[in-house]
């Protein structure tokens, strides 16, 4: 038995069709079993000014890098942020979601290493009106990983949506 034949694939995100995640999120999904995909699936979504998706977790990794904007990544009850290129790791189960605080839009490309990821909503999507997140001051180089609290210096910040 001969196996199917996969073609690559060329995607053109501005068209093809998003889907409305409701509260300010848009998702365009990429990569997935519709092009051929045995082994992932990837997207954009974007975040208008003060959107954010609810709790969730997957059944799979996932990896998300911040490509338009700053981001609040809250990774198992901890805030994180993020700025374009910074990327997660985000292992199985671990209960994660991406907020923008900001007065700009937002996007990032998320990828899920599996065909068969699921989402398992654990809290309905918030309306932001202030979140306390903390930001790098001064960060001691050796053994810190980028986006770690770690041993680094930080202040408070809060930020408001407009």
């Amino acid at each position: 038995m001969m196996e199917k034949q996969v073609k690559a694939a060329i995607l053109h995100p501005d068209l093809l069709v998003s889907t409305d995640r409701g509260g300010g999120a848009r998702t365009t999904q990429l990569v997935t079993r519709a092009c051929g995909s045995t082994s992932l699936i990837n997207g954009i979504t974007a975040f208008a000014p003060g959107a954010a998706i609810g709790l969730h977790l997957h059944n799979c990794e996932e990896s998300v890098m911040v490509i338009e904007g700053q981001a609040i990544a809250e990774i198992d009850g901890v805030q994180h942020v993020l700025n374009p290129h910074d990327t997660t790791f985000i292992p199985a189960n671990i209960p994660h979601r991406f907020l923008n605080v900001t007065d700009q839009p937002m996007r990032i490309f998320w990828t899920y290493a599996s065909i068969n990821a699921t989402r398992t909503l654990l809290a309905l999507k918030p309306q932001i009106t202030s979140c306390e997140v903390l930001e790098p001051v001064a960060a001691k180089v050796d053994g810190l990983v980028a986006g770690d609290l770690g041993e680094a210096e930080y202040s408070k910040t809060e930020h408001r949506a407009s």
